[in-house]
């Protein structure tokens, strides 16, 4: 790969942000795992002068091109720019040697995508769904509200931190609708080194046309990712991306699988071998769930193949479906309901010393190498 020199200027930090750009300030733990992409490795991180935790991720300079590290620079500016209470915060960001390093919150449990991978093969409970898109709608009707598309909706995007909070990350692929002080109708541009996320794309995005696209894309992929956290896999695992791209243009699109859909001895409307009679315990949970009315058409709804049908955030909040959302203490209690308590995410108290808690936490907990994107 090709070298290249980009100049990172990280964004002055205001003199009340307590988490400063030495990098002799922050002693790493672990690696918590690498980014979607495998660009950025993530750090489990004490920051030594506050003593508190902190997720520390990396890129290295020398192993991105241009592309990549334009993304990356345009990334860590507006997370700069951007507060909303579901939205992953940036604590800042400064440059050590070759490497840009990213100072984001600890997200005690991971992504959407890691609690599937861990605890929930075939799919997370409706109650953590409704939860975790209310926030993602929250998310996006504030992203919109100031022209931005996010454009990469998808589970491994959606993070949950120990005290219960969803935030959305993964801003990379974003772009704005407002140039030159205008705000324009539609764009055209396809998101650069999105292959990774194709699977969540609407069939407008993916069909690059002079019609465009706008801000209704991201509500398909918010119905793509209904569908990833509640079958437990991701739509159209193992098809052929011209076939995805067809079946997406023609209006077919992945349903929830429960009771009601899922077809014995067959695949259902999904068509996806995951689901096949001979894995047992997958075939058993999903012909005796049921998913709510609501749930199906809530997804049905975001799923519109034509986006000026397609609902904005504020519409669809305004559903009944969005009223059960848990609260983030309650939030906690169900997940830590179904998860060990061994793998519950270790929170620390200010009396502790952050370093007999690392060699605690290293001795009592497996990290697994998780792909955790920021």
């Amino acid at each position: 790969m090709t070298t290249v020199e980009v100049c990172f200027q990280a964004p002055d930090m205001p003199q009340s942000t307590k988490y400063g750009a030495n990098s002799e300030d922050y002693k790493r733990i672990s690696v918590l795992g690498r980014s979607t992409t495998g660009l950025a490795t993530v750090h489990l991180a004490v920051h030594k002068p506050s003593d508190s935790w902190v997720a520390l991720k990396q890129y290295n300079l020398d192993e991105l091109d241009r592309e990549n590290a334009d993304l990356i620079k345009e990334e860590i500016i507006l997370m700069r720019q951007l507060s909303h209470s579901c939205i992953l915060s940036s604590f800042g960001s400064f440059v050590s040697g070759n490497n840009v390093v990213c100072i984001l919150p600890v997200m005690g449990f991971g992504s959407t995508a890691d609690l599937i991978a861990r605890h929930f093969p075939t799919g997370l409970p409706e109650q953590i769904i409704v939860t975790v898109l209310k926030a993602v709608l929250q998310a996006l009707q504030y992203l919109h509200s100031k022209g931005i598309i996010h454009r990469a909706v998808r589970g491994s995007h959606i993070l949950i931190s120990s005290d219960g909070y969803v935030k959305l990350g993964g801003f990379r692929y974003s772009c704005g609708l407002v140039s030159s002080e205008r705000w324009n109708r539609k764009v055209h541009s396809f998101p650069p080194n999105s292959e990774p996320n194709l699977n969540w794309l609407s069939p407008e995005l993916l069909e690059q046309n002079l019609e465009g696209y706008n801000e209704k894309s991201d509500i398909y992929s918010v119905g793509i990712t209904a569908c990833e956290l509640a079958n437990g896999i991701v739509p159209y695992f193992g098809t052929c991306k011209t076939l995805m791209l067809t079946e997406k243009v023609k209006g077919f699109h992945p349903q929830l699988i429960d009771a009601s859909t899922f077809i014995p001895n067959g695949h259902g409307e999904e068509d996806d071998e995951n689901y096949k009679e001979d894995n047992d315990e997958v075939s058993r949970v999903v012909k005796t769930r049921k998913f709510s009315d609501m749930f199906h058409s809530v997804t049905e709804y975001c799923l519109e193949r034509d986006p000026n049908i397609r609902p904005s955030p504020k519409q669809i909040l305004t559903l009944p479906f969005f009223k059960t959302a848990l609260s983030p203490p309650s939030l906690v209690q169900t997940l830590k309901s179904y998860i060990d308590p061994a793998d519950f995410p270790y929170q620390i108290q200010e009396e502790e010393n952050a370093d007999q808690v690392a060699c605690e936490l290293m001795n009592n907990l497996e990290l697994d190498p998780i792909k955790w994107e920021f």
